[in-house]
C-alpha cells in the first residue's frame, strides 16, 4: 500500500466520528439540539462528496448553453490497465489530453463539424465491480463556434461526430504519447510487467493494440440542460462505490449491487460478495495521485477563457444572457444556498452552530437525547 492509500483509509475510518471533532447544532425555532461530527473531506470518501458536488454544479449552471448535449466515453483497452495502475499520474494525464485532442481535432475538421467545441471531462478508473477500468466521460455541447468566429455551427440532430474516426485518432494519439513517455523514462514497471521496461519488449506489447478497435462511445443527446446537470451530479464526484450499493457485511465478506453492462434485462443487475480484504484492495485501486485533477475542461470550456467563450456562444445562438446576481456570477453565492446542514428533524427549522469542539474532544454537555447523531 502507498502512503496515499493509507491516508485515504485513515480518513474514511475517522470520517464523522469524534476523532475529527465536531459541533453542536440547535434549531432556531424549537430549540432541538444535536451533535454533528466533522467529515474528513477526502475526495475518495463516499460520505463527503454530496456537498462538494452541489457546490460544483451551482458554479457550472451558468456555463450551460441552450443546445443539446452529448455524452462521449473514451476507454483504454484492458492491456493498458496494468501500465496505467503503476503510472497513474502519467497515463491518466495522457488519457485526458489525447481524448480531448481527438474530440477537438475531429470537430474542427471541415469534413465533420468545422467548429471549435468545448467539453467537460471526468475521469473514472473503475468498473461496476471496482476492477481497474480507466475511462473518461465527456459532456459536449451539440455544436461549436465556427472557425472564423462569426456563427454557431449546430451538429446534425442526434449525431455529434463519427465514433470510428474518433476511435482511430484516439488510438494513434495515445499510443504515440505512451511510447514517447516510455522513451523519456517517465514510466515505471514492477511485478508481472517488469519486462516492459525494455524498449523492444514494450514496443512488441503495444503492437497488437495498433490493430485493435478502441472503445469510443457517444450516447444520444440529453433531454435538456436540467438533464445535463442531473447527469453531472451523478458522475463528477462519484467514487469507486457508493454507500447505497452496499448490501451486507458478514462473515462471508462485503455484499454489494453491481451492473453487468454486457447483458440486458434483469440479468444485467446482480449482487457480488467479496472478502473484506479483497473489497478494500479493489477500493484502493482507485486512489488518485495527490493533486491530480479528475475534472477538466477543454476547448470553449477551458477555464482561462470560458466566460468569454460562453458569452460569445450565447450571443451567436441568440440566447439572452442570464440575469444572475453579481455575487453568484463570481462564485460567492448566498451562504444560505451553500448550507448543507440537514433541517431540524422535529420542526424542519434551520439549525445553527452553538458550540464547536476539537479533534478527540466532546461537547461540554450532551445537548439532548439524540446526541451523537452523525449527519
Amino acid at each position: 500500500m502507498s502512503l496515499g492509500q493509507l491516508q485515504v483509509m485513515s480518513a474514511i475510518e475517522q470520517c464523522r466520528s469524534a476523532a475529527l471533532g465536531g459541533h453542536v447544532e440547535r434549531c432556531e425555532d424549537c430549540g432541538h439540539s444535536r451533535i454533528a461530527y466533522n467529515s474528513c473531506r477526502n475526495r475518495h470518501c463516499p460520505k463527503c462528496q454530496g456537498a462538494a458536488a452541489q457546490d460544483w454544479l451551482a458554479a457550472r449552471e451558468a456555463d450551460l448553453l441552450p443546445v443539446g448535449y452529448f455524452h462521449v466515453v473514451f476507454t483504454l483497452p484492458a492491456e493498458i490497465s496494468p501500465i496505467a495502475y503503476q503510472n497513474k499520474a502519467v497515463v491518466y494525464d495522457l488519457l485526458f489530453r489525447t481524448a480531448a485532442e481527438t474530440l477537438l481535432t475531429i470537430a474542427a475538421d471541415p469534413k465533420h463539424l468545422g467548429a471549435r467545441i468545448g467539453a467537460t471531462a471526468v475521469l473514472h478508473s473503475w468498473g461496476s465491480t471496482m476492477t481497474h477500468h480507466p475511462h473518461v466521460h465527456m459532456i459536449v455541447p451539440g455544436g461549436g463556434i465556427s472557425l472564423d468566429g462569426t456563427r454557431w455551427v449546430r451538429c446534425k440532430p442526434g449525431f455529434l461526430l463519427p465514433v470510428q474516426v474518433l476511435s482511430r485518432l484516439f488510438r494513434r494519439l495515445f499510443l504515440t504519447a505512451l511510447a514517447d513517455a516510455h522513451a523519456a523514462g517517465r514510466l515505471a514497471f514492477f511485478g508481472e510487467i517488469d519486462g516492459l521496461r525494455r524498449r523492444k519488449a514494450f514496443d512488441a506489447y503495444l503492437a497488437p493494440l495498433k490493430r485493435k478497435n478502441w472503445f469510443v462511445y457517444t450516447k444520444p443527446p440529453f433531454a435538456g440542460p436540467e438533464a445535463v446537470l442531473a447527469y453531472l451530479a451523478r458522475y463528477t464526484h462519484r467514487v469507486a462505490i457508493s454507500n447505497s450499493r452496499l448490501v451486507a457485511l458478514d462473515e462471508r465478506g462485503v455484499t454489494f449491487h453491481y451492473k453487468d453492462y454486457r447483458r440486458n434485462g434483469p440479468a444485467r443487475y446482480g449482487k457480488m460478495t467479496l472478502s473484506a480484504d479483497e473489497f478494500i484492495r479493489r477500493f484502493l485501486l482507485h486512489v488518485l495521485p495527490k493533486g491530480f485533477h479528475r475534472i477538466r475542461h477543454y476547448g470553449l470550456l477551458a477555464r482561462a477563457s470560458c466566460k468569454a467563450n460562453i458569452a460569445r456562444a450565447k450571443e451567436l445562438i441568440a440566447d439572452p444572457m442570464p440575469t444572475a446576481e453579481p455575487t453568484a456570477a463570481h462564485g460567492t453565492a448566498d451562504p444560505h444556498t451553500t448550507d448543507h446542514r440537514p433541517p431540524c428533524p422535529c420542526c424542519g427549522g434551520r439549525m445553527i452552530i452553538v458550540e464547536v469542539f476539537a479533534r478527540g474532544g466532546s461537547p461540554r454537555g450532551p445537548p439532548s437525547s439524540s446526541a451523537g447523531i452523525r449527519i
